[in-house]
């Protein structure tokens, strides 16, 4: 069973550069790939400590139970590694994974991160959205979609229910929320936990996107807050530091949630067709991306785990 660690960790400084490791510095020997595998792996930056997300306006502190892979070798991982098509791996700032995992471990997870810059996002719909009827939207606009998936050849997806129902923190301007999928028409087969954290800042919105069996939900409800800590803006950035005259989204908390990084995801994965349904209601629009980040990060376009020499 896959397990999701994520340790507290609390940073005061980024004006140190962040240490880059070699695989072999990480965990501990060379990988046991086949050559044209392990050539990949080892040839990965491993970083700890801070790290700048170009184009984010925010920094990661990253500890020491974490690594993060910049933007090239991100692709390396999902294109050469994972066997993901090349246009899925464009445009994404980085990933963040547990050291216990190397990213060619079966149990491995790593989280996609990256940023919406649609401006400043307000919060004040957060506390009074009825996202029970929100779900209820997404449900029947997944339902619809699932004509049109099926004629090009692809499974249904049905959006079970929230795993998780959405919860915006005001002290951290944090919203996450978890969905509970089932692709195919075996409802017996294991659920896909799509789980979404969205941290507002002044100009925009960073995305971490992660993606486990439904078994895991309470190991990343518990390590939401050491996710977030991971996270700051730069000087004059965060959510707090609005002005009037500022960019203002064209959405609300709803619309972040409906509309938010899913079909900019599917796009990328090459799966919109997977999830293109578009319903206009309570006066925000909805595009739904269905999970395509669920199939995307677990492989199912292709391998994931190379094969061990």
């Amino acid at each position: 069973m896959k397990r999701f660690v994520l340790v507290f960790y609390i940073f005061t400084i980024f004006a140190a550069s962040s240490q880059a490791k070699t695989y072999r510095e990480v965990f501990g020997g060379p990988s046991n790939l086949l050559p044209e595998y392990a050539s990949i792996v080892e040839s990965l930056d491993f970083k700890q400590g801070p790290v700048t997300l170009a184009g984010a306006n925010a920094k990661l502190n990253v500890p020491d139970d974490f690594y993060f892979l910049g933007p090239a070798d991100t692709r390396k991982v999902l294109v050469d590694l994972w066997g993901n098509p090349p246009h899925s791996a464009e445009g994404y700032l980085g990933m963040i994974f547990p050291t216990r995992y190397a990213p060619e471990s079966e149990g491995a997870w790593g989280s996609v991160i990256d940023y919406l810059n649609d401006g400043y996002v307000s919060d004040s719909d957060a506390l009074t959205t009825d996202f029970d009827e929100l779900l209820s939207q997404l449900k029947a606009a997944t339902a619809e979609a699932n004509t049109e998936r099926e004629k090009r050849g692809y499974d249904p997806i049905t959006l079970v229910g929230w795993a998780s129902p959405p919860h915006y923190d005001l002290a951290t301007h944090t919203m996450h929320w978890a969905r509970d999928l089932v692709f195919g028409k075996d409802f017996s087969a294991p659920h896909t936990l799509n789980y979404s954290i969205r941290i507002l800042g002044r100009e925009g919105v960073l995305q971490m996107n992660f993606v486990a069996g439904l078994d895991q939900l309470e190991e990343i409800k518990a390590g939401l807050p050491s996710v977030t800590e991971m996270v700051r803006f730069d000087a004059g950035k965060a959510y707090a530091d609005f002005q009037e005259g500022d960019k203002v989204a064209a959405y609300g908390m709803a619309g972040l949630i409906a509309a938010g990084a899913g079909a900019k995801i599917a796009a990328k994965a090459g799966l919109l067709a997977l999830a293109l349904a578009f319903l206009k209601k309570g006066g925000f629009l909805i595009v739904l991306a269905g999970a395509a980040i669920a199939q995307f990060l677990r492989g199912l376009l292709g391998r994931k785990t190379p094969p061990a020499a």
